[in-house]
């Protein structure tokens, strides 16, 4: 089957489609995805649910290159992301649930690593990490050994590395733990910030009131398979739970 071509709305942005998606583990006999397909659209903050292993995280690494799907297509900006995955990459920014950093690094070392890599030059890097070191209140510790940053440190470095190339894709994966209210809450403001843009934000996370305030539309994927998606007044209908997000999500992923 040819790939379909698909076209930006309105406001100018792009789109992220998971067409068909599948990953299975174990020989095949264990199915983390299956069959699945989403159109994420330009200027949404996309809310990605599911209890522990139910294909959330195999999902996201596939959509940034880190697993190869079995089978299905991922298209970004109108590209296949494993055809041309530098292209891709080069629109994406991803902040796993468990951030790698290099310890041994000064904080303003990594955040020029990562600049180094995008290609980013001196003037818009140096801009844009004064406003996040300031947003996030890490200024007065950049110049620091990251080996000695808390582990909110950490994950607001990385927010920020995440940041500086302006990614139109920019994905999350519970990105809220381990950080302070006040950090929370303007990471919240820079996501509809980026939404505003015509940007994407695909966040996964497990605070089900964030995620029912803050998400415009909401897939849940139970045992690989999405068994809802759309805004929160389209899951209503999924469910008889119609009160809460939370209440929708405990039925539609009760064990059978």
């Amino acid at each position: 089957m040819l790939p379909l071509i698909y076209i930006n709305n309105e406001r100018g942005g792009m789109m992220l489609k998971l067409q068909n998606l599948s990953k299975t583990y174990g020989k095949g006999s264990v199915k983390a995805v299956d069959n699945v397909s989403l159109e994420i659209r330009p200027g949404e903050i996309f809310g990605f649910l599911g209890p522990n292993g139910a294909g959330k995280t195999t999902t996201i690494k596939m959509i940034v290159g880190l697993l190869k799907p079995d089978s299905g297509k991922i298209y970004l900006d109108n590209i296949d992301v494993w055809e041309n995955p530098m292209e891709a990459k080069s629109r994406i920014s991803f902040v796993p649930d468990t951030p790698e950093v290099y310890d041994k690094l000064k904080g303003i070392e990594y955040l020029n690593f990562i600049a180094d890599i995008y290609g980013i030059p001196k003037d818009i890097r140096q801009e844009r990490i004064e406003k996040y070191l300031d947003i996030f209140e890490l200024r007065n510790a950049v110049g620091d050994i990251i080996g000695s940053y808390s582990h909110g440190m950490k994950q607001k470095l990385v927010l920020i590395s995440a940041l500086i190339h302006d990614p139109k894709l920019f994905i999350l994966d519970e990105p809220m733990v381990g950080l302070d209210p006040k950090s929370s809450f303007h990471l919240k403001e820079i996501m509809r910030e980026r939404c505003n843009e015509g940007k994407i934000v695909f966040f996964s996370t497990h605070v089900l009131e964030v995620a029912e305030k803050l998400c415009d539309r909401i897939a849940i994927i139970n045992k690989g398979k999405i068994v809802a998606l759309g805004t929160m007044d389209e899951l209503r209908r999924y469910s008889e739970e119609k009160e809460s997000l939370e209440n929708i999500f405990l039925e539609l992923t009760a064990n059978e």
